[in-house]
């Protein structure tokens, strides 16, 4: 039978329940969602005693299945007012589904100052109070360290950087993924709730845990390999993303010119062979050391779009390095040098938050007149200080969204007051009604039209045009949300979507491991009603059409080197919503 959690941080107690029952077929992204539209007040501050967070495996974590170690979290969002799912890899998704853990939700809010970590185990929940050590500024490496050696090198960790602990809006929470390193559930500020709850990191120990069951082995056996080659013969999934990672796209979009830069006052840069996937892999290939071109997440993965990025000596400097990252600090705010972008990528994720945001934040603090364009050695200076906070630092950590308000400036790439990320929705339009309608705001990763807007994945769509756009948005938006139900990573999208049979194993793994006959119908209806659940959320938190938008300026400002504007009406954009 498997456990829902309930810890409440007002009264250090927790409660051990069985599933309720209108959650039982729900995982990861169903879950959070249809948790947090059912119990959190839509209207109240996200970082009030109110809010509640939950963190859901998939309905496949913890299996044999490839590429299925993503977990949820969900709560209302801090930056955007929204409600809110943030995804990650690591290994404690798996651990928890191996456990029997099917969420478990973090509430109430303490009366005194003192941090927390919360340890899950067979035997139960257990509260104690953070050591000294990880706490006032220190960075996730070393916290990480410390709490393996003080609860074992085995154990799973999400954490809370310095800027949870100030609950900085572009606060992010951190996972340990299976080497020690770093993997964040980024977006939407989920770090400063959980700093809100005074919760700087919680444990996950799945000693004694027994495998996920499956209801048909053999058929699940089946489906797997059938899957498991889906993506491995994928030219993007087998073998572009292993070689290159995600940085890949820096000279596909770059060429396509709808790589935004300086601050999306253009479309396409000069200096894109300085941080192309080309670059990264001859880099890490030619400096060796700790470097390694190719690495999972979380195990089970069969794509391995991660790296190890080393420095001139071989020692390592990050992983997770991601095109959005690259692109935001080397196209948008423009600096130059790979190794800092690397540097800033680090010590990002060592203070805990989203990288796309404060890169979206930083090109517009440029444009603003607060950083000089393509300093990243101020970038590097500044990202450092907001373990103990300065001015400064702390109106980048407050997002995009508040240094435009500062500076007094009009062009301020956001919707629903989330940094628009690395593709600029005037020249790919099918990711631009992504942008403006997703309910959690400018989030790529919600339907991830450059597919078939660029890479000619699962639909052959001209990103100049609006032709197709719409109804493409909506199936992205619709397959994208039960996907992230399923704790799949949303790349199996370039394996299945054009392989048939591959989609059905994906189908059938579900069916083999719970005893059940769902059809492609059944889980196009589950990612309808993700989206329903979350937009009712919006609808009560004041939310209306109206904010489904995009920044004014992309309607009069074309981007250079096709000259073209955001042309959608608001009644067209109205219609991606429609089902």
């Amino acid at each position: 039978m498997q456990k829902f959690i309930r810890i409440d941080m007002a009264t250090l107690k927790h409660e051990i329940t069985d599933v309720p029952e209108k959650y039982v077929g729900l995982g990861g992204r169903a879950l959070t969602s249809s948790f947090v539209n059912d119990e959190v007040i839509p209207t109240c501050h996200a970082l009030g005693k109110n809010n509640k967070i939950i963190f859901a495996p998939g309905l496949l974590s913890g299996t044999s299945a490839p590429n299925s170690g993503r977990m949820s979290v969900g709560a209302k969002s801090p930056l955007t007012g929204t409600i809110k799912e943030s995804n990650t890899g690591g290994s404690s998704s798996q651990m928890l589904a191996k456990m029997g853990i099917k969420a478990f939700v973090i509430e109430g809010k303490p009366s005194d100052d003192k941090f927390y970590v919360i340890k899950l185990d067979m035997n139960g929940v257990t509260i104690e109070p953070a050591p000294a050590e990880i706490l006032g500024g220190c960075g996730n490496y070393d916290a990480i360290r410390i709490l393996g050696e003080k609860y074992g090198s085995h154990v799973g960790i999400a954490i809370i950087g310095p800027a949870g602990e100030h609950r900085l809006p572009s606060a992010n929470i951190s996972f340990k993924d299976p080497e020690g390193n770093i993997r964040s559930a980024g977006r939407g500020g989920l770090g400063a709730v959980l700093g809100s709850k005074n919760v700087k990191a919680i444990i996950i120990d799945e000693t004694g845990a027994s495998k996920v069951p499956v209801a048909d082995p053999e058929a699940f056996a089946a489906a797997s390999k059938v899957f498991a080659k889906a993506l491995l013969d994928h030219p993007v999934a087998g073998q572009g993303l292993a070689l290159y990672g995600t940085d890949v796209l820096v000279n596909i979009i770059n060429e396509a010119g709808g790589l935004p830069a300086n601050n999306f006052t253009g479309g396409r840069i000069d200096h894109n062979d300085n941080f192309s996937g080309e670059t990264l892999n001859a880099t890490i290939t030619e400096r060796g050391g700790d470097g390694k071109v190719s690495h999972g997440c979380h195990k089970g993965c069969v794509i391995r779009c991660s790296q190890w990025y080393p420095d001139k000596q071989g020692k390592y400097i990050t992983s997770g390095f991601e095109y959005e990252t690259i692109w935001g600090l080397g196209a948008d705010a423009g600096i130059k040098d790979f190794d800092t972008i690397a540097y800033i990528d680090r010590a990002m994720d060592d203070v805990g938050v989203d990288s796309i945001e404060v890169a979206v934040a930083v090109a517009t603090a440029m444009e603003g007149g607060l950083i000089p364009w393509g300093d990243g050695e101020k970038v590097l200076e500044i990202v450092k200080e907001m373990a103990n906070p300065t001015p400064l630092a702390r109106i980048i950590a407050g997002g995009t969204s508040i240094v435009g308000k500062v500076c007094g400036l009009y062009r301020v790439p956001v919707v629903k007051d989330q940094a628009i990320p690395a593709y600029d929705p005037r020249a790919i339009k099918g990711i631009g009604l992504t942008y403006a309608t997703t309910t959690m705001g400018a989030d790529h990763t919600a339907g991830y039209c450059i597919s078939g807007n660029i890479l000619k994945v699962g639909a052959d769509i001209d990103p100049l045009k609006k032709e197709g756009q719409i109804e493409y948005a909506r199936a992205m938006q619709i397959g994208t949300a039960a996907i992230d139900s399923t704790g799949m990573c949303l790349f199996v999208y370039f394996g299945i979507a054009d392989s048939p049979a591959g989609y059905q194993a994906l189908i059938d793994m579900i069916n083999a491991q719970y005893g059940l006959s769902l059809t492609s119908d059944d889980v196009d209806e589950l990612g309808k009603n993700v989206l329903r659940v979350e937009r009712d959320f919006n609808k009560r938190a004041g939310f209306t059409n109206s904010h489904d938008r995009l920044p004014e300026f992309m309607e009069y400002e074309p981007i250079a080197p096709h000259n073209v504007v955001w042309d959608f009406s608001p009644e067209e954009i109205d219609e991606v919503m429609k089902f």
